[in-house]
Formats: C-alpha cells, sequence, structure tokens
C-alpha cells in the first residue's frame, strides 16, 4: 500500500462510527471498495447510543427519528422488514401534560437506537477503540496514524466526526486545510446536552407512550425505557435543555444529577426520587446543531479525495446524518466531482 504504483484507488479510510460514516461505508463496500472505519469509543453508533444500567437498558443520546424523505424512507422500510427498528409513536406528551398525535411516526431501534448502527456495522471492518490520532498525505494517497500507533492507507478519506474533532484532525499532519473551507466549517456550531439514566424502582410517571417532549429550559425531555419497549427494568433518560447544558457542563456529576432527577421530579411526582436505585450521567458536548452547513457534505481535496460529513452537514438529526452519508458516499463513487 505505500508503493503508489500499487496503491488501491477504489479505497477508503472512514474516521467515525455514527450513522453517516456506517452508511457511507455499506455504499461504497457495495460498489467494490475497500473500506475501514475508526472509531475512538468501544462500540458503533455515536449519539444513536444504548447503555445497561443494571437490568435496565437506556437511550441515552438520540431518542427516535422521523422520516422525510423518500431516500431515507426506503432504508427505513428495510430496517422494518429487518426488525432493525419499529414504529414507537406517533406523538408524545408536550411540557403541560397534553398529548400531541399529529399522525407522524417516531421510530426506534428494536432493542434501543444503537441497533441501527449495530445492523449497518455487522459486514464492515470496523476499528473501535482505535483512535485517529493524525492524518497525512504519502505518495498521493492519505495515511492514518492511530493512537495505538497502527498505519492505515486508503485513496480517498472521510471525516465524519463532530467538525470541531474533524478540523483539528484534518490539520494535524502535512496537510494545509484551504482558508475559505476552514471558514466554512468553523460557522457550523453545537449546543451540549447532559444525559442523566437513572434506574428507578417502580412506576416512574412517564405518561404514555413513554416520552415528554419539553423542548425547552431546563429539560428538554424525560423518556421511560421500559414503556418505550427496550427494556426490561423501569428507568428514565433525563435531557437537560441546551442553556442549562452549556451553563452547568463542567460542574460535577453528583451536583449534576441531583439537580436533573428533581427537576424531573417536579414534573414525575416527589416520589420518583425515593425510587432512584442507580443514575448514570453522559455529557455530550455536541448533542444538538445549532447551525448546520447548508449541503449534505463537503468536499475539502479531490486528489486525494478528503470529504467532511455528519450530522452539521445538510439537515440534523438521525436522517440528516444518514443522508450525508448517503451523499458522502455517492460523491466519492463520482470521482469526487
Amino acid at each position: 500500500m505505500d508503493d503508489p504504483s500499487t496503491a488501491e484507488t477504489r479505497s477508503c479510510m472512514v474516521v467515525g462510527a455514527g450513522i453517516c460514516g456506517l452508511l457511507a461505508a455499506h455504499e461504497l463496500q457495495a460498489a467494490g471498495w475497500r473500506v475501514v472505519v475508526f472509531e475512538k469509543q468501544r462500540g458503533v453508533g455515536g449519539r444513536m447510543a444504548t447503555h445497561r444500567l443494571g437490568k435496565g437498558t437506556f437511550d441515552h443520546g438520540a431518542q427516535f427519528f422521523t422520516v422525510r424523505s423518500q431516500r431515507f424512507g426506503r432504508l427505513v422500510d428495510r430496517w422494518l422488514e429487518a426488525g432493525v427498528v419499529r414504529e414507537w409513536t406517533r406523538g408524545f406528551t408536550d411540557a403541560k401534560g397534553k398529548r400531541n398525535d399529529d399522525g407522524h411516526p417516531r421510530y426506534r431501534g428494536s432493542q434501543g437506537m444503537a441497533s441501527v448502527p449495530r445492523h449497518l456495522a455487522r459486514d464492515l471492518e470496523v476499528r473501535t477503540a482505535e483512535s485517529a490520532m493524525e492524518v497525512h498525505i504519502r505518495n498521493g494517497v492519505w495515511e492514518v496514524l492511530t493512537e495505538s500507533g497502527a498505519r492505515e492507507t486508503g485513496a480517498a478519506l472521510l471525516l465524519t466526526a463532530p467538525v470541531p474533532r474533524s478540523l483539528a484532525l484534518a490539520g494535524s499532519g502535512n496537510f494545509a486545510l484551504p482558508e475559505d473551507a476552514r471558514r466554512r466549517l468553523e460557522r457550523i456550531s453545537y449546543d451540549p446536552c447532559l444525559a442523566l439514566m437513572a434506574l428507578v424502582d417502580g412506576p416512574t410517571g412517564v405518561p404514555e407512550p413513554g416520552g415528554m417532549q419539553i423542548k425547552g429550559e431546563p429539560l428538554d425531555w424525560i423518556g421511560d425505557n421500559r414503556r418505550k419497549g427496550i427494556s426490561e427494568a423501569s428507568g428514565i433518560t433525563v435531557h437537560a435543555g441546551p442553556g442549562w447544558s452549556r451553563e452547568h457542563f463542567e460542574a460535577d456529576e453528583e451536583e449534576i444529577t441531583a439537580s436533573l432527577l428533581s427537576l424531573a421530579a417536579a414534573r414525575l411526582g416527589p416520589n420518583l426520587l425515593r425510587r432512584v436505585v442507580g443514575t448514570s450521567l453522559t455529557r455530550w458536548q455536541y448533542s444538538w446543531v445549532s447551525r448546520a452547513h447548508p449541503d449534505p457534505c463537503l468536499l475539502i481535496s479531490e486528489v486525494p479525495p478528503l470529504v467532511f460529513g455528519g450530522d452539521a452537514f445538510g439537515g440534523a438529526k438521525v436522517e440528516g446524518a444518514a443522508l450525508s452519508g448517503l451523499a458522502s458516499a455517492d460523491l466519492l463513487l463520482a470521482g469526487g466531482g
């Protein structure tokens, strides 16, 4: 691979095993490309994350997804047929306790939101717990150096991590990022989210269908994972709003946990506090995209190809990230132009 005369022209390295990176890798591999995906976490999925706490199963990142486009809809139809996803509901309870059914399906992973990325990763070469530390151009191809000391080369490079991390990686070696591209990427911004998982002994008080879509401050969401259909045990996921999350992001974990439980109990009833038997906190630094790039992906370099993608490109959320992955693969398969 280090000899330019033998370098594969149909090969790609993908950094980030969220739905964007996995779908891009899936499309490229189906077209005959050699693809390697690097993921710094131990599991795939990014914010499509499902976590175990005691006997409870919790979605603590993305809670559900919707379908607005035909292309994503065709994907979801295949996932439904394969049993990877299920329709959860067509509306949630709002901040005033009113059920709002609008007839539009909200989907969840069959065993939690991580079901989808795990399904996509089955036949891919995904190197988890392998953080990409530097990227260089060597002999006309991309080279990735990982934290473990491994080196991998490929004709194309797709960066799908949150943009600040991808920018740092792109500039870590001998590649000079064009200033115009840097300015466009630096306009992208994110909001944080503090996410609390709480195992509860008994009913949580979250009304049917198991989700309160508050969309405010200090709370954005409260979900009941058992009513959602993914957990054997009773437990809630609490998402703080972006403003509250930013203000308290660096606070002590015990302080954040106590505050979020009190805020949840104010909506679900004071008995909740006595029934909590275990908690776990996640600090999502790049949770919500507050300012996105208008296109579904961004070509930075044509030779060798470098593409930025993720949920900060085009539309946000799960569908936006998925469409970004598909668009990134389309661009590379078309030759980068």
